[in-house]
């Protein structure tokens, strides 16, 4: 008989990083698309519905649980658990270089053989270390429309220097005019969604070919590895 043992795995930082990150994106994602093209009558505008006030409103407070979600990542990555590193996805060592192919090769059902790790496979810590510079992206060029006319004067030779307005010129460097980093913030959204939908496929997957309660510890933060 098979017997598993404990192991402490995500730390409660990590469990509040995504759900955090995971409900802002939906609540993005369905406003965004409001806002882009909304469904309603737009005579009721008008009236004390304002329904585009609204839904303007859910997605800033959504974008900066968003952005907060991001920089407790950013944090995580570097002074997070063994697991939550940084150092431990990147494929860059023979241990982890191994994992990927091996787990490439056990998605594409081309090998059974799975390689027990106690925090992410290479192949889908790779993954969310992309989706994290997307996010800054998206928090970049989503401040740059929200702000333009924010500006501030330097704390040194403020006297001598104009005002500065910081999200317009750096939004100018980045993307040119507001529309641009309106279209590209819209084409990036895509890649949350097509993210979102294959990690609940593969969570399921994994959860189902491998007995190590994958889901279970997004909410305990306990994962069970075979006793040796």
């Amino acid at each position: 008989m098979t017997t598993y043992e404990k192991h402490h795995c995500w730390s409660l930082l990590l469990r509040l990083f995504h759900w955090m990150f995971a409900l802002s994106i939906v609540c993005l994602i369905t406003t965004g698309f409001y806002i882009n093209s909304p469904w309603t009558n737009t005579m009721i505008e008008g009236s004390s519905a304002w329904p585009m006030a609204y839904m303007r409103y859910i997605h800033f407070f959504a974008a900066y649980t968003f952005s907060s979600a991001v920089m407790i990542r950013f944090f995580l990555y570097l002074f997070g658990n063994k697991q939550e590193r940084i150092w431990d996805i990147l494929p860059i060592t023979p241990r982890n270089i191994k994992n990927l192919f091996k787990t490439l090769m056990l998605y594409s059902y081309l090998s059974d053989k799975h390689d027990d790790r106690l925090g992410h496979n290479i192949l889908a810590g790779s993954m969310y270390l992309i989706t994290f510079f997307a996010a800054l992206f998206m928090i970049l060029s989503g401040f740059y429309m929200l702000y333009p006319e924010v500006s501030f004067r330097p704390e040194w030779g403020a006297e001598f220097l104009p005002e500065v307005s910081f999200w317009q010129g750096l939004g100018v460097k980045l993307f040119g005019s507001q529309q641009w980093a309106r279209f590209l913030h819209h084409c990036m959204m895509w890649w949350f969604m097509m993210f979102a939908i294959i990690h609940v496929y593969f969570v399921i997957w994994n959860d189902i070919k491998s007995p190590e309660g994958l889901i279970s510890s997004i909410f305990t933060g306990v994962k069970f590895k075979q006793k040796a």
